[in-house]
């Protein structure tokens, strides 16, 4: 199995596992392809928080350069993608926190983000994420999108399990209603 499209979920994760541990051998190499199979990951889902091209991309290079600084201080290499997704969080918490105090500063609001014209479904299912509080959008996104257990999206929002669970509940639901217009 050497292809991309060949390679199992369980394959993938275990080849990330491999790279972090290089990586925190000192192998730059490892490095590079760690950040080449994570930085889409990494990119969708602070699209996702942020809304904004720009800001999402600023979040990951400066969630790329907290993950090479203290990789090495990863005890579990396998847990790779939820401290990885949990320091995106972080780094999309400070934009945000930025954009409010600068809104603030300045004293305007500014404009939606344009959505580029797409598919109605594409669309409707945008729509329908950004309708959701953010804890319910971002565990949706890492459960949906990412492919993230439950216990991992736990991890990551740093809530307890139960918690992650209940949010999940409630983006489903609340997606489902969007979606279908039921609003049961």
């Amino acid at each position: 199995m050497t292809g991309a499209k060949a390679s199992s979920p369980l394959s993938g994760r275990l080849y990330d596992e491999l790279l972090v541990t290089l990586v925190q051998s000192g192998d730059r190499h490892a490095g590079e392809r760690l950040a080449a199979r994570w930085q889409p990951r990494l990119a969708r889902t602070a699209r996702r928080l942020l809304a904004d091209e720009e800001a999402a991309l600023a979040a990951v290079q400066e969630a790329w350069l907290s993950i090479l600084r203290s990789v090495r201080s990863l005890r579990d290499p396998s847990r790779f993608a939820p401290w990885a997704f949990g320091i995106l969080r972080r780094r999309c918490a400070d934009h945000i926190r930025r954009a409010q105090s600068d809104r603030a500063r300045v004293g305007e609001l500014d404009e939606e983000p344009a959505i580029p014209a797409s598919a109605d479904e594409a669309l409707a299912i945008r729509q329908a994420f950004s309708a959701l509080p953010p804890d319910q959008r971002f565990a949706a996104q890492l459960y949906f999108v990412e492919g993230l257990s439950l216990a991992e999206i736990a991890e990551v929002q740093e809530v307890p399990l139960g918690t992650a669970k209940t949010r999940l509940f409630h983006a489903r639901r609340k997606l489902k209603a969007a979606l279908t217009g039921d609003d049961r």
